[in-house]
């Protein structure tokens, strides 16, 4: 050690590297009374989360991932391997300032009112009356629950409570924002806007732990991936890295007339490719009932569900976007606003072409 320089835990230096979770040779092993190992419900994962990325956590039921955000959180003791948590110990009450939790369920109490739950957590984390008031009005709007936060949460149907969770869970600013099935119980507009909304928490710099069983989100919005099954973590990368397909080529462009199609099958053909599929794409299903939807409202069709919700409540700022595409590797105009349509995507003009010009 340099003279004049003091020792620092590991977990400030992974806090320092921009690394906002870091889990090493982490094991849980449940015990019976008598204190014999019973169930080893997670085995030897290594997780490495950077700050400002929105990473995925993966897995059938009893696959360890709920086991693993426990001890994340400090409510479950690791039986060996070591923990880092916003450069802190897990336990250590100070980072729990800094960290948001959307559990699998909503744990609400049904005779508070939207408005008067969101205050009780504000209260929680000690926040001035006034920025109470001026957060739970504009996370309110996010959610699109602004003109039901008078009604008890007790009234409310399964996706609109997940809402007010969601909102509950950002009360605090936080600058790690863990979330269990956020979209479970939501209808398919709901489970729209609450990715977009995750989205631009990623945009913004805040760190999401994604806990989810619906894939179309993962692939939607995280920038990596892990896989679990049996307590380990059987892949990890980014979705690209994880789902491209080296022995298949696609290429995408307008309507081709039959006589064109034929004319690339025959030039692939004499270059020994013998297998081609042509088609139609097909739009996801999402984006059909997303334009049913939004053609409803914009002829003043009624409802007394959740409506709408509006942009991203501005005191969730997080830390200067610019630093944190940095720390994370990419430029963040590349993380998708909204689901893809499959019927988009560039077209290669000139490789187009020379498939379909005639040979000499």
């Amino acid at each position: 050690m340099i003279a004049g320089e003091t020792a620092r835990e590991p977990e400030a230096v992974d806090a320092a590297a921009g690394i906002d979770i870091k889990c090493v040779g982490l094991t849980k092993t449940f015990r019976d009374f008598w204190l014999r190992p019973r169930v080893r419900a997670v085995e030897g994962i290594d997780l490495e989360v950077r700050r400002g990325q929105i990473y995925g956590l993966l897995g059938p039921n009893g696959s360890g991932k709920s086991t693993t955000i426990k001890m994340i959180l400090g409510l479950v003791t690791p039986t060996s391997g070591r923990i880092a948590v916003l450069g802190r110990r897990p336990r250590d009450v100070a980072s729990k300032q800094r960290i948001g939790y959307l559990p699998e369920e909503s744990y609400l109490y049904r005779f508070l009112s939207a408005r008067e739950t969101l205050d009780y957590y504000g209260r929680l984390f000690r926040l001035p009356s006034r920025v109470r008031r001026e957060r739970i009005d504009r996370l309110l709007e996010m959610v699109g629950l602004d003109a039901v936060g008078h009604r008890p949460v007790g009234e409310f149907s399964k996706g609109m409570q997940r809402r007010v969770g969601l909102a509950q869970s950002l009360i605090n600013d936080p600058q790690l924002l863990i979330l269990d099935e956020p979209t479970s119980g939501m209808d398919p507009v709901g489970a729209r806007q609450i990715k977009d909304v995750i989205a631009d928490l990623g945009r913004r710099g805040k760190t999401v732990l994604l806990c989810t069983h619906q894939l179309s989100d993962v692939e939607d919005l995280c920038d990596r991936v892990a896989i679990m099954f049996g307590g380990r973590v059987r892949a990890e990368g980014t979705c690209d890295e994880l789902l491209v397909q080296e022995d298949r080529t696609t290429i995408r462009s307008d309507t081709l007339p039959a006589e064109v199609v034929a004319e690339v099958r025959d030039l692939l053909a004499r270059r020994g490719i013998g297998h081609i599929d042509v088609e139609r794409p097909r739009r996801r299903l999402e984006s059909l009932f997303l334009e049913i939807v939004e053609r409803a409202r914009a002829e003043g069709v009624q409802t007394s569900g959740a409506k709408a919700g509006g942009s991203v409540a501005e005191f969730l700022k997080g830390p200067e976007a610019t630093d944190q595409a940095a720390v994370v590797g990419r430029d963040d105009t590349t993380r998708p606003a909204s689901a893809p349509d499959s019927t988009s995507g560039g077209v290669d003009s000139n490789l187009i072409e020379s498939l379909t010009r005639r040979q000499p």
